[in-house]
C-alpha cells in the first residue's frame, strides 16, 4: 500500500521537534497553533473539569468519540469485540464518552448487518454495556461520579445496509443528483414519506427512553456524516413539512427532542453535527480527490457551504446551534462532511481508504479546518459545550495542539476517534504526564475504514494484536492487494 499510494506530504512522524513542525507549517502556509511545552500536574488543562447546566460535572476535558466496530450480532447485540472496545473506552482516562458507537433505532436503519440496535429485545444488552463502562472505569479510577456516558442514536438513511454488506437498502429524503448516481440509485428512487418520518421520530424517542432506563446519561441525536439526520439539513428540494425551509429541515430534531423531554425527563441530549459539508469528491486522473462538479457548476446541497460546494458558509450551522440551544441542548460535537463521499474532509489521512482517493490537500489543512470551525462556533455560542474532532492525524503532536485549543477556549473538549483503536490509553497518559507511546500512535493507514467498506470488522489491523492476528486481517490484505 505504501508503494502504490506514496505519500505526497511529509509524515507527521518526521516532524520530530517543535521547530520542525513550525518550519513545515510555515513552508506550507498552514496556520495551526500549538504549544512547544506541555503543562504538567495541576496546571494541565487536560484536567479541567466541565460543569453542565444540569449541575452534572465532567471530570476532565478529554472525550472518546463514537467508534463503531461493525462487529455486533445479526440481531443487533454486542459481540466480544464490541465489549472489548467499550472496555477500552472505559479505561481510556477520558471522562466524556460520546455515544460510544452509533446504535440504530430500527433494524432497517442499520448501516451494516452487524450494527448494534437498541430495542426491547436487546435492552438488557445495553444495561450490561453501560455497567461494563461503569465497572471498568471504577476499577481503574475509583469513581464514576464525574464520568458522563452517552449513547449515539442513528438511522443510516441513504447508507442503510441492514441485511447484506454488499446491498444498499437506502432510505432517502430527496433524490440527490450526485449521490443517487454515485451509489447506484435511480433518479426517481422512492423517498421517505412524512408519515414514515413521523413513525421514525417515535422510534428515536422509544430508543432514548430505553437508553435512559439502561443508565446512559445522555443520547446523541446523530446529525453527521451523510446519515439521515444530516441529510435533513440539505433537504432543500424536499416538499412537505420536513423539507425546503430551514424550519422544516430542523423539524426532525425538534420533534425528537420534544418527545424525549416528555418521555424521558432528565435525560441529557447532545448532537454530533457535520457543521459543514462539501460536494462529493471523485478520484482525478492523478488519483487525487477533486470535487465531482463541472467547471463553474453550482452546488446547493452542501450544508454549511456556499453554492461552490467547497467554501464554508456558517450562516445555517449557526442557526442550527441556535435551535439546539433553544431546545435546551448544551452538548455539541463538531465534525464535518461524510466519509462516504469526501473522506479527506472527515478523516484527514496520508493513506486513503479503498474506496477513496489520495488527499487533495495537506492533511493538516483538514485538521486546522476542523479546529477553526469548532473555535468559531464556540465563540459564537459560549454557553454551549463544544467537543472538537479531527485530532488523530496529529499523532505525537496531538497533546501540544490539544493543549493550545483548550488553553485558548477554542473548544471545551478534545475528541479522540481513530486514535483510541490503536492507543486506547493515550488520554490517560496525557492526564498523568506520561510520555506518549509512539509505537501505539495511529498513523492513518485507513485500514479501520477499508475493512468495513469490504464487510470486515473495523479495528486497528496494523497495531492491535487482536485484529492483526484475526482472519479478517488476511482478507483485508487481499482486498488491498487487489486495489
Amino acid at each position: 500500500m505504501a508503494e502504490k499510494f506514496k505519500p505526497k506530504y511529509t509524515r507527521v512522524a518526521q516532524l520530530k521537534t517543535a521547530q520542525d513542525l513550525r518550519n513545515y507549517l510555515a513552508v506550507n502556509h498552514l496556520k495551526l497553533d500549538f504549544d512547544d511545552e506541555l503543562l504538567f500536574g495541576e496546571n494541565s488543562v487536560f484536567k479541567k473539569r466541565v460543569k453542565l447546566n444540569s449541575g452534572r460535572e465532567i471530570g476532565n476535558s478529554l472525550c472518546i468519540l463514537p467508534m463503531e466496530g461493525w462487529d455486533g450480532t445479526a440481531d443487533g447485540r454486542p459481540s466480544e469485540f464490541t465489549k472489548r472496545r467499550w472496555h477500552n473506552f472505559a479505561i481510556s482516562g477520558a471522562k466524556l464518552l460520546w455515544g460510544c458507537e452509533a446504535v440504530a433505532v430500527t433494524h432497517e436503519g442499520r448501516a451494516n448487518p452487524r450494527q448494534l440496535v437498541i430495542n426491547e429485545a436487546n435492552f438488557e444488552e445495553f444495561v450490561n454495556l453501560y455497567q461494563l463502562l461503569i465497572d471498568k472505569h471504577s476499577e481503574k479510577y475509583g469513581s464514576t461520579t464525574d464520568l458522563l456516558i452517552g449513547l449515539q442514536l442513528t438511522h443510516s438513511g441513504r447508507f442503510c445496509k441492514p441485511n447484506d454488506n454488499t446491498k444498499f437498502e437506502s432510505k432517502i429524503l430527496y433524490n440527490h443528483p450526485k449521490l443517487n448516481k454515485k451509489f447506484h440509485l435511480s433518479d426517481d428512487y422512492p423517498i421517505m414519506t412524512d408519515e414514515e418520518i413521523d413513525a421514525l421520530i417515535e422510534d428515536f424517542i422509544k430508543a432514548a427512553v430505553l437508553a435512559q432506563k439502561a443508565g446512559f446519561h445522555f443520547v446523541d441525536i446523530k446529525h453527521c456524516h451523510g446519515y439521515l439526520g444530516h441529510e435533513f439539513l440539505s433537504a432543500y428540494d424536499r416538499e412537505g413539512k420536513y423539507g425546503g425551509s430551514f424550519e422544516n429541515r430542523t423539524r426532525f430534531l425538534r420533534n425528537i427532542v420534544e418527545g424525549i423531554k416528555k418521555a424521558a425527563p432528565g435525560l441529557e441530549i447532545g448532537v454530533r453535527l457535520s457543521a459543514i459539508d462539501f460536494a462529493p469528491f471523485k478520484k482525478s486522473e492523478t488519483s487525487e480527490g477533486e470535487p465531482d462538479l463541472a467547471q463553474n457548476q453550482t452546488y446547493k446541497y452542501a450544508f454549511g457551504c456556499d453554492d461552490s460546494g467547497v467554501k464554508v458558509d456558517l450562516e445555517e450551522p449557526k442557526a442550527f446551534l441556535q435551535v439546539a440551544q433553544s431546545l435546551g441542548i448544551q452538548l455539541i460535537c463538531v465534525t464535518v462532511g461524510s466519509p462516504y463521499y469526501n473522506p479527506h474532509l472527515t478523516r484527514p489521512a496520508l493513506f486513503p481508504p479503498s474506496d477513496g482517493y489520495q488527499p487533495p490537500e495537506e492533511p493538516l489543512v483538514g485538521v486546522a479546518r476542523m479546529i477553526d470551525l469548532a473555535d468559531g462556533l464556540k465563540q459564537a455560542f459560549p454557553d454551549l459545550v463544544i467537543v472538537g474532532s479531527g485530532y488523530s492525524y496529529l499523532q505525537e503532536w496531538l497533546p501540544n495542539i490539544a493543549q493550545n485549543v483548550l488553553r485558548n477556549n477554542k473548544a471545551d473538549f478534545v475528541g479522540f476517534g481513530r486514535m483510541v483503536l490503536s492507543y486506547p490509553t493515550m488520554p490517560d497518559d496525557m492526564l498523568n504526564d506520561h510520555p506518549i507511546q509512539r509505537k501505539l500512535l495511529c498513523r492513518t493507514f485507513s485500514d479501520c475504514t477499508t475493512a468495513p467498506r469490504n464487510g470486515l470488522y473495523s479495528g486497528c489491523f496494523p497495531l492491535d494484536p487482536v485484529y492483526k492476528n484475526h482472519p479478517h486481517a488476511e482478507s483485508l490484505k487481499t482486498f488491498k492487494d487487489e486495489l
